[in-house]
C-alpha cells in the first residue's frame, strides 16, 4: 500500500472544538472509526501550525547534538518521575529494542506538588533540554494538545450515547500527561544487536494518544485485512484508543495493534505522540449500558497476551507494570518501594 495514500478516516473535528450543533454528526464518525479502527486522523483542530513547526525544528536541534551532550539529560536523572532522555535502542517492545530515540517527558509539577511530595510514580519535573525556547515551546505544545484530549473525550462520549463530560467528571478533570519526542535515525542497525523494528507491535496503555508526525511516515496499524500505513497528512493529527477505553466500552471500542517500520528513507524521522490518560488514581470501571461483543477476552491474539477486561485496580497500577518492561534498568528508580 503507498504511504501516500491514507487509509483511515480523516474526521474534521472543527465543529466540535467550537461546540457547534455540528458536534453530534462529527461524534458520530468518531464512533464509526473507534468501532472499526481505532484509529482516525483530525483536522480542523485548532492547534497552531506555528507551535507545531517550531516543536519540530526544536526537537531536531536536540536530537542533532552529540549523544554524550543528550545523556546530560538521561533518564536515570529523572527518577520517579519518568523524564529524561535514552539512546537509540534503549526502549523495549516485547522484550526487544527498538531502534529509536527520545526524550520523556509530562506534566511539569513542582518540588511541592502534592504528588510529588507523596512520591507518585510518573509526576514530577522534566528535564527540559538546554535549547534557547525549547521548554516553553514543549510546555505550549503539550497544553495545546491537552485541550484537544479533553475535545476529543468530549466527542467519544458523545458518541456512546453519554454526556459529553461523562469521561472529565469521572477520569480526566486532571489527566495523566505523558508526552515523548521520538527521533528514528536512518542509520543502520550495528550488527549483532536484536532489532527488528523502529517500535515493536503494541497496543496504547491509557484512553487517547495524540499522534503529530513529520512527513517521513513509518506507521502502521493492524487491521483486519492486515497491516495498513497511517501515512502522513500535512497539519493533520493521528488519533488512536488506548486499553483503558477498551476496557471501559467493553471492547466495542479496540485498542489497535500499532508498529513502526524501521526509518530507511535517508532522513531522520520525528514523531511527537502524547499520552492523554486517566487520572494515576482514577478505576477504570466498564460503562454501563453499552452493548458488548460476544468475545471480550482476546488476549490469546493479543500481542502482549493480557485481557485488559480482567485487569481491576487504579490505572497507575496498569501503567507502571507496563513501565517496568519498557525500561526494565530503570524498575526501581520508577516503581514504588
Amino acid at each position: 500500500m503507498s504511504p501516500s495514500t491514507p487509509s483511515l478516516p480523516v474526521i474534521d473535528i472543527a465543529p466540535l472544538v467550537a461546540r457547534a450543533p455540528e458536534r453530534a454528526e462529527v461524534a458520530a464518525r468518531i464512533g464509526e472509526a473507534c468501532r472499526a479502527h481505532g484509529f482516525f486522523y483530525v483536522t480542523g483542530h485548532g492547534v497552531d501550525r506555528a507551535l507545531t513547526q517550531r516543536l519540530e525544528a526544536l526537537s531536531r536541534a536536540f536530537f542533532a547534538l552529540p549523544e554524550a551532550t543528550k545523556m546530560q539529560w538521561r533518564m536515570e536523572l529523572g527518577g520517579r518521575a519518568w523524564r529524561g532522555y535514552f539512546p537509540t535502542g534503549g526502549e523495549l517492545t516485547s522484550g526487544r529494542p527498538d531502534w529509536k530515540e527520545g526524550l520523556y517527558l509530562g506534566t511539569e509539577l513542582p518540588e511541592d506538588d502534592p504528588l510529588v511530595l507523596a512520591r507518585t510514580p510518573v509526576h514530577g519535573r522534566n528535564l527540559f533540554p538546554d535549547i534557547p525556547g525549547f521548554r516553553q515551546t514543549i510546555l505550549d505544545y503539550m497544553a495545546a494538545a491537552t485541550r484537544l484530549g479533553h475535545q476529543l473525550m468530549e466527542g467519544i462520549a458523545l458518541s456512546l450515547g453519554l454526556a459529553a463530560d461523562y469521561f472529565a467528571e469521572r477520569y480526566t478533570a486532571d489527566p495523566l500527561i505523558l508526552f515523548r519526542l521520538f527521533n528514528y535515525p536512518t542509520q543502520p542497525v550495528p550488527a549483532g544487536l536484536d532489532v527488528a523494528w523502529g517500535v515493536g507491535e503494541h497496543t496504547d496503555y491509557g484512553l487517547l494518544t495524540i499522534l503529530r508526525q513529520d512527513d517521513i511516515g513509518g506507521l502502521q496499524v493492524r487491521t483486519g485485512e492486515g497491516w495498513i500505513d497511517a501515512a502522513p497528512i500535512p497539519d493533520a493529527f493521528v488519533i488512536n484508543i488506548g486499553d483503558m477505553l477498551d476496557r471501559m466500552t467493553g471492547g466495542l471500542y479496540r485498542s489497535t495493534p500499532h508498529r513502526v517500520v524501521r526509518n530507511t528513507s535517508g532522513r531522520d524521522r520525528l514523531s511527537f505522540p502524547l499520552f492523554f490518560d486517566p487520572n494515576f488514581h482514577a478505576r477504570a470501571k466498564p460503562i454501563e449500558g453499552l452493548p458488548r461483543p460476544a468475545v471480550v477476552d482476546d488476549s490469546a491474539t493479543r500481542w502482549d497476551h493480557a485481557n485488559v477486561h480482567a485487569f481491576d485496580g487504579i490505572y497507575g497500577d496498569y501503567l507502571l507494570a507496563k513501565v517496568a518492561k519498557v525500561f526494565p534498568q530503570l524498575r526501581e528508580a520508577v516503581l514504588p518501594s
